[in-house]
Formats: structure tokens, C-alpha cells, sequence
């Protein structure tokens, strides 16, 4: 499950749990997520950001594949169908923080596999600890396609070419160094807490500016014509300036 708690200008949004959660993406915690943000963009005020953050070893190890067995009942085809379904039902998540009228941190304390490294690079910023975790594209691996929202996204987010070949033909398990290097995240930090008070210090730069929040969504979106149109999302023009 995820919590969503506002200090000053600040909103924290934390995958809670102990040591061992891996914070697997599930219809449950899609929609907790999703619930999170809905309510943070109704509290949204010029200066308001979100930091995204985790508790324990991972960030997200992506989409919940054993809750999908089990709710198959051992019946493999009914198990890719419940896939699909989390799948379809992300998409949403991933549209939701391209559209959040705020600025975004994600402070990656653990591993960030499949789903759950989208989930981190669906975020303005990618703060990571580099003493554990890594980044992994596991769908090579597992034998299965990627979304087309997916590979939009990364295609946004990532600019380099053999970044993307690396992280999406090869598999590659990324650790936070790597990751500054190939241009996967803005910065690595010597430990969890670390990279949390690192997260914490460019939320307290950026909600000194005072944006306005519907500008800034707007701007965003302008920046990622693919991944807004795979995803539905239109953009306007808006102006807030005194002129």
C-alpha cells in the first residue's frame, strides 16, 4: 500500500511495508497510487511538488505476476489476461504524474525493476542510492513485449540510443553510477537516507519558485508529444501572467 502525507509544501508519497516488500504492482496498489495522486492534485498550490519514496529494499519490482497465478487459479491464459489488465490499469498511473500540475522526485532507495522502473522514470526527477539496486528492464528476459506506453516512455526519458538498446535488448542490471552515466537518473547518493535528503533538498529549491501548477503540467506535456499521445493526453495553452 502507498501513504500520502504533506509537510509544508511538500507531498510524500511512500510504498509502505517491512524489509521484504517488494511493492509489487497489483489492481490494490495501482489504485492506492492512483487514489495518492488524485488527491494530491486537488491540494495542488503554486509551489506544491511530490516526492515518491519506499520503504525496505525495493522501489517497485513492477507488476504483481504472483498475485496474477494466484488469482488465475493455476489457469495460464487467465493469468495473462490479468496481466494485460494491470497493465492497462498503470497506463493510468503513467498519465496521471505526466499530467500532475507539480513537480516530481523520485527518490529510488531499492531496486526499480520492469513497471517499477517506469514508475520512477514517470517522475520529473530520478534521485537513486548507489550502495543498493539496481535498474532492470526485465521483459527480454521473461519473454514478453513491452507496452507501447512503455517504450514512448522511455524514448522520452531516455536520450541516448544505446542507453535505451542496453537497458531494453540487453537486459542490463544498472546500478545508480551507471545510470548518471547513461543518463537513466539525475543523481546517486551514498545511501538511502542519502538520497531521501537529497530529494528532499530540490523539493525545498523547486517550491521556492512558486510555479503555477497548471503551466507546469502544460509545459511538461508540450516536452513529451509521444508518450502524451500514446497516452490521450492534450495539451492547452494557459497563460497566468500579468501582462
Amino acid at each position: 500500500m502507498c501513504t500520502l502525507e504533506k509537510r509544508g509544501n511538500i507531498f510524500f508519497l511512500t510504498f509502505t511495508g517491512d524489509g521484504d516488500d517488494q511493492h509489487r504492482l497489483n489492481p490494490t496498489l495501482i489504485s492506492s497510487i492512483r487514489s495518492a495522486l488524485s488527491e494530491a492534485r486537488s491540494q495542488s498550490t503554486p509551489g506544491t511538488v511530490l516526492i515518491t519514496l519506499a520503504q525496505g529494499k525495493f522501489f517497485s519490482n513492477g507488476f504483481d505476476l504472483l498475485w496474477a497465478r494466484s488469482a488465475s487459479g493455476g489457469c495460464p491464459s487467465k493469468a495473462v489476461d490479468l496481466l494485460r489488465h494491470m497493465v492497462k490499469l498503470f497506463k493510468d498511473v503513467a498519465s496521471d504524474f505526466i499530467s500532475l500540475p507539480m513537480p516530481t522526485i523520485a527518490a529510488v532507495t531499492g531496486h526499480a525493476a520492469a513497471a517499477g522502473l517506469l514508475l520512477a522514470m514517470s517522475h520529473d526527477y530520478v534521485l537513486m542510492r548507489r550502495d543498493r539496486g539496481v535498474l532492470y528492464m526485465s521483459e527480454i528476459d521473461l519473454g514478453m513485449t513491452l507496452p507501447d506506453y512503455f517504450t514512448a516512455l522511455i524514448r522520452s526519458k531516455v536520450a541516448k540510443p544505446e542507453s535505451r538498446r542496453d537497458l531494453l535488448l540487453r537486459g542490463m542490471r544498472v546500478k545508480a553510477e551507471e545510470a548518471v552515466a547513461k543518463g537513466l537518473i539525475d543523481s546517486a547518493h551514498d545511501s538511502g537516507e542519502k538520497a531521501v535528503e537529497a530529494a528532499v533538498r530540490l523539493g525545498e529549491e523547486l517550491t521556492k519558485r512558486k510555479w503555477d501548477g497548471e503551466v507546469y503540467a502544460e509545459i511538461r506535456k508540450s516536452l513529451y508529444p509521444e508518450i502524451c499521445g500514446v497516452l490521450g493526453l492534450t495539451s492547452k495553452s494557459v497563460v497566468k501572467a500579468r501582462l
